[in-house]
């Protein structure tokens, strides 16, 4: 498909000029000083300025920038730039994107999320422009497939990629491998085959992070030999929201050899445990695995889940144990269960009432204040709340009587128990 002409959209060197001349951008910042260049260098009519405040960092989103500009103009001023942020712009020329990128020497860093490049083709002479970035971010592009082997191809240094919300639901395999991607980022889009994840570790052999979340993978179909071979360096995955439903899929896990991170928060097998019991089920399923969930796992954490899981499974039918639950019972020994002791607040306690010579037995709530209890006593002991004191009297205590001086004051924290006695005493005219 032809790129269509955008006339009416302004040009990256425009932009520029306005956005970072010294009336606009006045500071400075980071490493260096502002580039200077001979005003006779830029052609008749140009927006540039003699001067500009360029940052090492430059960041152009949401400009409607649909072209590039004069391409000397480009070099002039950002030969040391490092980074470029064009995301939500017009841009849906990649000879346009070329022309932007090939005059920057040092850059690094390439962002073009949200830039309608659906159906644009990308010519492979075009694509040998982007060869010296290292991190290249094209999520909401829509581009092909296609498109993004010709950029891994010509990229011979790629180590970071994103590819997320590109409505992707298969992927081919380039005869030519990326040696160097480090950093798949592809959330939100539409896989759900295990055999088109398997084709990221043909394709990327070097992988250590696999960000997949929000995609609809209902399993982990490889076995131990193959996910060895193809995934042999990947270090974190994250899996949040995927279709996971079965522990078989969890404890394929620990066929990756350097997994030690992962994220599964969302996913069907979970939903009918509690949050504790999905933490330590996790953890006793996953030996290697330090840093769950974006929260670290301690020895003692990791010792405490391991014990649970042994308990949880313990009279489970033997055909239903998992392997997993063999091996910790080798290291632990069989467990038996824990004593439930009941650890929820008191919320009502049976009191003696003592008032002159009358004594009443009284149920009192605890999670009342005592000007609360006041107002409950006045028809036990015919006084107003403005007309008594109360003391707090505990039957296991060797101290005396304990005045409830504040009305305010919750009744839980004083203790009370069943037995101990609430002394009413009237106040003297």
């Amino acid at each position: 498909m032809e790129p269509p002409e955008d006339l009416e959209g302004r040009t990256f060197v425009e932009v520029m000029s306005e956005k970072y001349s010294p009336e606009n951008f006045p500071c400075r910042r980071g490493p260096g000083i502002g580039v200077v260049v001979v005003p006779t260098a830029c052609p008749k009519g140009s927006p540039m300025k003699e001067r500009l405040n360029l940052p090492s960092v430059l960041v152009l989103n949401s400009c409607g920038i649909s072209r590039a500009g004069e391409r000397a103009e480009i070099a002039a001023f950002c030969a040391h730039v490092i980074e470029l942020d064009l995301s939500h712009n017009k841009l849906q020329n990649w000879h346009e994107i070329g022309k932007i990128v090939s005059n920057i020497p040092n850059l690094d860093f390439l962002n073009l999320s949200s830039n309608p490049l659906a159906g644009i083709a990308l010519e492979p002479r075009c694509a040998e422009a982007f060869s010296r970035v290292r991190r290249l971010v094209l999520n909401n592009t829509q581009v092909s497939w296609d498109t993004v082997l010709l950029l891994a191809r010509e990229i011979p240094e790629l180590e970071e990629l994103f590819l997320c919300l590109n409505e992707y639901s298969s992927v081919s395999v380039s005869s030519v491998v990326c040696p160097t991607l480090r950093l798949l980022h592809i959330t939100d889009n539409s896989l759900k085959d295990w055999t088109e994840v398997r084709k990221f570790g043909s394709m990327f052999p070097s992988l250590e992070t696999l960000i997949m979340a929000n995609n609809h993978l209902t399993s982990i179909q490889d076995n131990k030999d193959i996910l060895q071979r193809l995934f042999p360096k990947l270090r974190s995955m994250n899996m949040n929201n995927s279709g996971l439903s079965q522990w078989d899929d969890i404890e394929k896990l620990n066929f990756f050899p350097r997994l030690e991170e992962v994220r599964l928060q969302g996913i069907p097998l979970l939903q009918t445990y509690t949050n504790a019991e999905r933490r330590s089920l996790m953890i006793a399923q996953l030996p290697a695995i330090s840093l769950l969930n974006g929260s670290v796992v301690t020895d003692n954490e990791r010792e405490d889940a391991e014990r649970f899981f042994i308990r949880y499974y313990l009279h489970y039918p033997e055909e239903e144990l998992p392997d997993r639950y063999h091996a910790l019972v080798t290291k632990y020994g069989k467990l038996e269960p824990l004593a439930e002791i009941d650890l929820r607040p008191r919320c009502r306690a049976q009191v003696e009432v003592h008032c002159e010579e009358k004594v009443e037995q009284l149920n009192i709530r605890l999670d009342q204040t005592v000007a609360e209890l006041k107002k409950q006593l006045t028809t036990v002991v015919q006084l107003s709340t403005n007309s008594m004191r109360l003391y707090y009297i505990d039957k296991f205590s060797a101290f005396g009587p304990e005045e409830m001086r504040y009305n305010t004051r919750g009744l839980h924290s004083y203790s009370i128990q069943d037995g101990d006695e609430i002394l009413v005493v009237p106040k003297t005219k």
